[in-house]
């Protein structure tokens, strides 16, 4: 079953993927939202990421929705492609973050924690559905899945398991 949206979208601030760490298997990055900064890192297997330039995999008609104003405005993404725990911090506590996810193929995700699917449709590699778990905590990628995740709830890290994806860009 798919979340009810709210009537009226709001802006979403994305992650900036700045860096990559050899030392922690990571990216590092930050959301900025107003006058606030917050630190965001990502540490797990991944193929590579893209932290400045590059094919920009976003596009724009299965990142927006009757909730979301704009999606993901360049080609930030990390690219995972092996399962196991993979985890987002944040230097502070973020409300409802918000996941982009690209060509979710075939794959299999939970996040521990109540998710809403806020859009999907017609991405950079085709089309596809997520269909969520019976606990509502995760969903299947039927097909090339594009779109855009809400985790609810207050979160200082996300912890979630799922192989062969593509993910990006977090919005408190």
């Amino acid at each position: 079953a798919l979340a009810a949206t709210p009537a009226f979208a709001a802006p979403a601030y994305w992650t900036d993927w700045t860096s990559t760490s050899a030392v922690a298997s990571g990216v590092i990055g930050s959301l900025t939202v107003g006058s606030s900064t917050v630190g965001v890192t990502y540490t797990g297997p991944y193929q590579f990421a893209q932290t400045s330039g590059g094919t920009n995999y976003w596009v724009p008609d299965a990142y927006t929705s009757a909730a979301v104003d704009n999606g993901p405005p360049d080609s930030d993404i990390i690219a995972l492609n092996a399962g196991g725990p993979k985890t987002i911090t944040f230097s502070q506590s973020v409300h409802n973050p918000l996941i982009g996810l690209v060509s979710w193929n075939g794959n299999t995700v939970d996040f521990g924690a109540p998710i809403a699917v806020l859009s999907y449709g017609p991405g950079f590699w085709g089309n596809g559905t997520p269909v969520v778990n019976g606990s509502g905590t995760g969903f299947f990628g039927a097909g090339e899945v594009h779109g855009v995740i809400e985790l609810l709830g207050d979160f200082t890290s996300i912890t979630f398991t799922g192989p062969e994806t593509a993910l990006d860009r977090i919005r408190s």
